[in-house]
C-alpha cells in the first residue's frame, strides 16, 4: 500500500483538504465599511474601523469537505479491492470537481449573495489549497487505473 503512487497522491489531497476544513479563509469581499470573510464554517463580517466581528452567517461547507476527506481515506484504504478503489476514486474526483465549480461560482457571484455592491474580491489561502488538491485526485485515479490494468493483464496471462 505504501509503495503505490496513488497512496501519496490521496494522502496529499487529504492533507490539503484538512487545512481547508479547519477554517482558513477561502475568499473575502471588502468594501469601504466592512470585510466579509468566507471560510468553511460560513461568512463572517468584520468592521474595518474596529476590526471586530459584526455578524456571522452559518454556511456549512465543512460538511462537504469532511465527506470528501473521508471518501479519500476510504479510497486509500480499499487498496486490496481495485474495482472498488477505482469506483471510489472516480466518485471522489467528480464530487471534488462539483465542489470546485461551486466554489468558483460562489467566489464570482458571492458579493450578490451578501447583498452589497462595490465589493473587492480577495482569494485566501483556503481557496488555493482547495484548488491544489484537485490535480492530486486526478493523478491518484491515473495510478489506480494503471494498477487495475496491470492486474487485468496478469490475469489474462494465467
Amino acid at each position: 500500500m505504501i509503495q503505490r503512487v496513488q497512496t501519496l497522491y490521496l494522502s496529499i489531497a487529504i492533507i490539503l483538504l484538512s487545512f481547508v476544513t479547519v477554517g482558513t479563509t477561502i475568499f473575502s469581499f471588502t468594501n469601504y465599511t466592512s470585510r466579509f470573510a468566507f471560510s468553511s464554517y460560513g461568512i463572517t463580517e468584520y468592521s474595518i474601523e474596529s476590526g471586530k466581528i459584526v455578524s456571522t452567517k452559518f454556511f456549512p461547507i465543512f460538511i462537504g469537505l469532511i465527506t470528501l476527506v473521508l471518501l479519500c481515506f476510504i479510497c486509500l484504504m480499499s487498496y486490496k479491492n481495485l474495482k472498488r478503489q477505482y469506483k471510489l476514486g472516480r466518485t471522489v474526483f467528480y464530487i471534488y470537481f462539483l465542489m470546485l465549480v461551486s466554489m468558483i461560482l460562489l467566489a464570482t457571484f458571492g458579493s450578490k449573495m451578501i447583498g452589497k455592491e462595490d465589493m473587492i474580491r480577495e482569494m485566501g489561502l483556503g481557496f488555493f489549497l482547495f484548488v491544489a488538491g484537485f490535480p492530486f485526485t486526478f493523478l491518484a485515479n491515473i495510478g489506480i487505473k494503471r494498477d487495475k490494468q496491470l492486474l487485468d493483464s496478469l490475469d489474462r496471462l494465467r
